[in-house]
């Protein structure tokens, strides 16, 4: 435990001395233009709209700079041939991977925090502080999600494409049920099947698209076991990604 909770520091040092802080100011302040552009265009509720502008941009930006900042670091790592070197003292694979999880995973809080700040200018602290602390858990599942496919695939590129095609997919699964259930679905055989098919999937998936709801900065602030079921949720399915991610990383010869 010792061990990992080195190398947990060390990422987050890295973190710091790289230029994710200066990547996140940039994307705070482009977030809260355009927020304060689409509000001054709005024609009514511009409070609400700015709010709403300003949520979604946070929390793609925050999502997308763990991502690539996970995926970037592990890729780095792995050129460099640091985890051999580092391997080559008395560190445990488990251990490295618990620990770069952890170091990731507070860099994802660290960014939920920065991104649920403004939004106090518009919303409720009750409100803010469920969607703040949704973000933080739906952050450390992108950076358990990142860490494993930066291990597992060889390229950078595939890495960040398939967390990403792991989010999208996950936050858009509701509407996608909701089109093939709906009252202008053909009541075929073919249709059935793939309502299945998605319903099948979506078993699979995170409840990404109940967490983080703009909808608790606008009306009102989720119920504490409304928002306990969602973080349960998301760090039961973070679990299993690092529990994956460990099997892959002990079965691979370095």
């Amino acid at each position: 435990m010792r061990r990992a909770l080195v190398v947990a520091r060390l990422t987050l040092l890295e973190a710091r001395r790289s230029g994710l802080p200066w990547l996140v100011v940039a994307a705070l302040g482009a977030a809260l233009a355009l927020a304060a552009f689409v509000a001054q265009v709005a024609l009514t509720e511009g409070q609400a709209t700015q709010a709403a502008v300003a949520a979604a941009l946070l929390r793609a930006a925050a999502v997308f700079l763990l991502a690539a900042h996970t995926v970037a670091s592990v890729a780095r790592e792995a050129n460099d041939k640091v985890l051999d070197f580092v391997l080559a003292f008395p560190l445990s694979r488990p251990a490295w991977y618990l620990g770069r999880l952890a170091g990731f995973a507070a860099v994802g809080m660290l960014l939920a925090c920065a991104c649920a700040v403004p939004l106090l200018a518009w919303s409720s602290p009750q409100g803010v502080l469920a969607w703040g602390v949704s973000l933080a858990f739906e952050c450390t599942l992108i950076a358990s999600a990142a860490l494993f496919f930066a291990a597992a695939l060889a390229h950078p590129a595939a890495a960040v494409s398939a967390t990403a095609g792991l989010y999208l997919l996950a936050r858009s699964i509701g509407a996608i049920q909701a089109i093939a259930a709906g009252p202008h679905a053909e009541a075929t055989l073919a249709a059935g099947i793939a309502q299945l098919a998605v319903d099948g999937i979506a078993l699979f998936l995170p409840p990404l698209d109940s967490a983080t709801r703009t909808a608790w900065l606008l009306y009102e602030a989720p119920t504490a076991f409304e928002l306990l079921a969602v973080l349960v949720a998301l760090a039961v399915y973070a679990l299993l990604l690092a529990a994956a991610g460990l099997f892959d990383l002990s079965r691979r010869n370095l």
